[in-house]
């Protein structure tokens, strides 16, 4: 069963690499020849039926995957659970969904056509992990729900794909803490994510974080190919809980500015 799921994510991480290249750069230089483990991968996606959360999630259920915790991001207007694997090599997996109900009236037309558009029996199949954009969509489509969610925008324009993987420092051999992978990730030309501080988070809710700024990639609209923002690289240190155990969790203050590193401009 691990060897699937292992080469569900192998496929997974070709198609993010397609468009993140600077992931490949940054797992090299993190790496140092050794291996890297990723401490989850983050999808989104819009809370209609046919391809919700729950839809998406059903596959990596099949794959031996449990529910493990929710979060809710009132300001992005967003829902999310995540969940884990019983063989810890494996990545925890992200998933928040849209609540395109508190969109306005011409975004909700937007998101209901390009769902309705969408083949039933494509969302049966695993491979919708790594499908990618599965509708037609114009850049003035893209452009209109920008300005209200840029999360609407880019699930709009880049369909089903890892939003992110991210790297475990707990089992980075070279780096003892997220300060040093930050400085490293600079040193090496990278810009992270500086919303709310480089650091998310910190010892006392478990869990640091820091990201990239996503690269940015050519996606063709109906009008023609357009440069926007695409995947980004995360990094996360866990700390152990009263028991000893490692928080396997997630913090919604900290997600919520992880979100922002998909931001256009920034």
């Amino acid at each position: 069963m691990s060897t699937n799921v292992k080469q569900l994510f192998e496929k997974i991480w070709n198609q993010y690499v397609e468009v993140t290249p600077s992931a490949e750069r940054v797992h090299a230089l993190l790496a140092n020849g050794k291996e890297v483990i990723n401490d989850h991968v983050a999808y989104r996606t819009f809370n209609l039926s046919k391809v919700n959360l729950d839809t998406l999630a059903h596959h990596l259920i099949e794959l031996g995957y449990k529910e493990c915790g929710e979060y809710h991001f009132e300001a992005k207007k967003l829902y999310a659970k995540h969940f884990e694997h019983a063989d810890s090599t494996l990545p925890k997996v992200f998933i928040s969904e849209l609540l395109v109900e508190k969109l306005s009236p011409e975004a909700q037309i937007i998101i209901n056509r390009i769902v309705a558009d969408i083949d039933h029996k494509l969302m049966d199949d695993a491979n919708i992990l790594y499908a990618g954009r599965i509708w037609d969509i114009s850049h003035d489509e893209y452009q209109l729900l920008a300005k209200e969610s840029e999360y609407a925008a880019w699930l709009s324009a880049w369909g089903f794909r890892a939003n992110h993987f991210t790297v475990s420092i707990n089992h980075l051999n070279d780096f003892n803490c997220i300060k040093e992978v930050n400085q490293a990730i600079k040193d090496g030309g990278f810009r992270l994510n500086n919303v709310g501080g480089e650091i998310k988070g910190d010892e006392t809710v478990m869990l640091e974080q820091s990201s990239t700024m996503a690269d940015k990639a050519q996606v063709r609209f109906k009008e023609g190919m357009v440069e926007i923002p695409s995947c980004f690289y995360e990094f996360a240190k866990r700390y152990p809980k009263l028991n000893g155990q490692i928080y396997t969790g997630f913090v919604a203050a900290s997600a919520d500015k992880i979100f922002e590193s998909t931001n256009n401009g920034k």
